[in-house]
């Protein structure tokens, strides 16, 4: 018999596939928009199209010492939540009641673009220290769970 793997891995895998796109120096993140278990669209984080890479400029939000998971309007990036859904956007798919697999938990910026766009359920793979993200998912009564893609286990954050 062969051994299939669950949606939940299958879609963190590409997650994790699309974070290998990043043009970020500090954290490569990949997403996958899902509905129905059919894929909507992808993103990672990287400078905006047509613009210059950190690669090329450095790392503003290193070059200022700016902590993990704080002011994160100091970036030249585009978050993988944030291409995922303007993808989304661009190719004309509505978000609404979709699941979000993200390589890591949403930012509080990002976390509100989701519950903007009416997205129901955000499996993540790694924390990230922003409270505020994860405080606003839960208020907005979104679900967020951690996968565990060796172990294929789940554990519910909010």
């Amino acid at each position: 018999m062969i051994e299939r793997p669950s949606w939940q891995a299958y879609f963190m895998q590409m997650a994790i596939l699309a974070s290998k796109r990043s043009t970020c120096l500090r954290r490569a993140v990949g997403a996958v928009l899902v509905r129905d278990n059919q894929v909507i669209s992808t993103g990672y984080n990287g400078s905006p199209k047509h613009t210059r890479h950190c690669a090329e400029t450095g790392c503003l939000r290193a070059q200022m010492n700016v902590p993990s998971g704080e002011k994160h309007e100091l970036c030249r990036g585009v978050h993988a939540e944030q291409n995922a859904i303007i993808q989304a956007a661009i190719n004309g798919s509505s978000t609404r009641g979709t699941t979000l697999y993200c390589t890591h938990q949403p930012c509080s910026i990002c976390a509100r673009l989701i519950i903007n766009a009416e997205i129901r359920t955000v499996y993540i793979a790694n924390g990230y220290p922003d409270a505020l993200g994860e405080q606003l998912l839960s208020e907005a009564g979104v679900t967020m769970i951690l996968y565990d893609i060796e172990n294929n286990e789940e554990t519910r954050i909010c």
